[in-house]
């Protein structure tokens, strides 16, 4: 793995590890408080968003270290509650219920979902189709569009490369630097149905 990659997994790694303890503290506190007498407006706006915290250090453990597992529908369905805003969900109701994703996969699809809170501005839905080793990626909603330049990413690393200009426009290249890196396939297709707005991306092992 490229040296860079490397070290930026590391660093996300030890600063997942002490928010999380951190975080973990603060909700097992907010739970005393409120076992103890009757929750306030400001104990459950605690509660809430320290639960936020955790759902989403959860999705950028999974997508930016390399902790990822095998990972079934469910648990994907668990990640995605780490979503940045509630306005964009998941569908993968074109995956079989049995379908296991091994690790590499389950980390592409962490990073997409990253991806879709920068894909879906105004909200929608990312739907999946397909099988553990095949996937076809689609948004549905207002405005919904890959980021500029996500083609030239996926088809060479040195665009990506030099695409890591802002914080706020990290997902994309990473995205497409990781797919690289791991020898996974994103291909983007052409646009297909009235109700899609970003051409599909197709996702693929091997």
């Amino acid at each position: 793995m490229d040296d860079r990659l490397h070290l930026s997994e590391l660093i996300t790694a030890r600063l997942c590890h002490d928010l999380g303890g951190l975080l973990g503290g603060l909700l097992g506190t907010l739970e005393l408080l409120t076992a103890d007498m009757p929750p306030s407006e400001a104990t459950i706006i605690a509660t809430d968003t320290a639960a936020t915290l955790s759902r989403r250090l959860r999705l950028l453990r999974t997508a930016w270290t390399t902790t990822a597992e095998p990972l079934d529908l469910p648990r994907l369905a668990t990640l995605a509650l780490g979503l940045a805003s509630r306005r964009i969900s998941l569908d993968p109701a074109g995956v079989p219920p049995t379908t296991i994703f091994s690790p590499t996969m389950a980390r592409l699809l962490a990073n997409l979902l990253v991806l879709a809170t920068d894909s879906l501005p105004r909200g929608g839905v990312l739907r999946l189709d397909g099988d553990a080793t095949d996937l076809v990626a689609r948004l549905n909603g207002p405005e919904a569009a890959w980021p500029p330049g996500f083609a030239g990413m996926l088809a060479d690393p040195a665009t990506a490369w030099a695409a890591l200009r802002d914080p706020r426009t990290l997902q994309a290249p990473l995205t497409a630097l990781l797919a690289h890196e791991v020898g996974l396939r994103l291909t983007l297709l052409h646009a297909g149905g009235p109700a899609t707005t970003a051409p599909p991306l197709r996702l693929s092992e091997g």
